[in-house]
């Protein structure tokens, strides 16, 4: 199992950065005995943070290595700072086309992954499954599916701050910098939902949808709004699942249901 930390120069970004990886590429034979997954070529898994984390949250306080085994996968863990994974006006501040095309053809060209929609996939929890709906949405042409836990799926209350205002993770100037007019942002393509319904008007390829989060989890509400926006505007060949149970906004949640998303994902 090869892991470790690359840093490249990001056109998206406007300088280097860090990512974290995990790659079985060197696992004894009878390691792989009864594992279907070791039957066909490696995926590609990009496993994205939340609000306030970093590459190396997923490897050190979450499972990637256990992921990485058990699906042969290799796992790319980027940096996203606080962004929501979003394109931002500014040249040097694409977060959303850095995690959704630069960096997958980057890992892709580097360590001769393969290119194939089927073979690609996006996951993250809290503001980083925001990111993967959003990531997986925007790019459905690349990612064949998206793992999305307790999503911070905040779009809708942005209308409703005011100056001085702040929710669980951050307050009214932050999510202006971020998504930008507070008061049409869930209007424009920075909403998954926005997003989904364009696939679907469009008669696109959807990518498979997976989703989870905690009965006692703060964005408990908001992931249910969007698992009934899907239900009510989905297609029948469109591939959507969402499951809960017990939890809060904590790893041990996520470090169960990243498995329970993966299987069915992969299925």
């Amino acid at each position: 199992m090869a892991s470790g930390t690359m840093r490249f120069y990001s056109v998206c970004r406007s300088g280097q950065t860090n990512v974290r990886y995990v790659i079985p590429n060197d696992l004894m034979e009878e390691m792989k005995v009864g594992n279907p997954h070791y039957e066909r070529p490696m995926k590609t898994l990009i496993l994205l943070h939340g609000f306030s984390g970093n590459e190396s949250d997923w490897q050190f306080n979450g499972v990637a290595e256990d992921i990485a085994f058990r699906y042969n996968m290799a796992v790319f863990m980027p940096d996203g700072g606080n962004n929501f994974y979003l394109d931002r006006e500014s040249s040097s501040a694409k977060y959303g086309t850095y995690v959704g095309k630069e960096l997958v053809d980057y890992v892709r060209k580097t360590f001769g992954l393969s290119d194939k929609r089927e073979d690609t996939f996006i996951g993250g929890l809290s503001m980083g499954g925001f990111g993967a709906l959003h990531t997986a949405l925007a790019f459905p042409e690349t990612f064949a599916g998206a793992v999305a836990l307790s999503s911070a799926l905040v779009i809708h209350e942005l209308r409703e701050m005011k100056e001085g205002d702040a929710n669980m993770l951050a307050n009214m100037a932050y999510y202006k910098e971020v998504f930008g007019d507070m008061k049409t942002a869930h209007t424009t393509d920075k909403n998954p939902e926005v997003l989904f319904d364009s696939i679907v008007k469009a008669g696109g390829v959807m990518p498979r949808i997976y989703m989870a989060c905690g009965t006692e989890d703060f964005l408990y509400n908001n992931n249910i709004q969007f698992r009934d926006f899907v239900a009510a505007h989905r297609r029948p060949q469109d591939d959507f699942l969402y499951e809960e149970g017990p939890g809060i906004h904590e790893w041990r949640f996520w470090n169960e249901y990243i498995f329970r998303g993966m299987d069915w994902i992969l299925s």
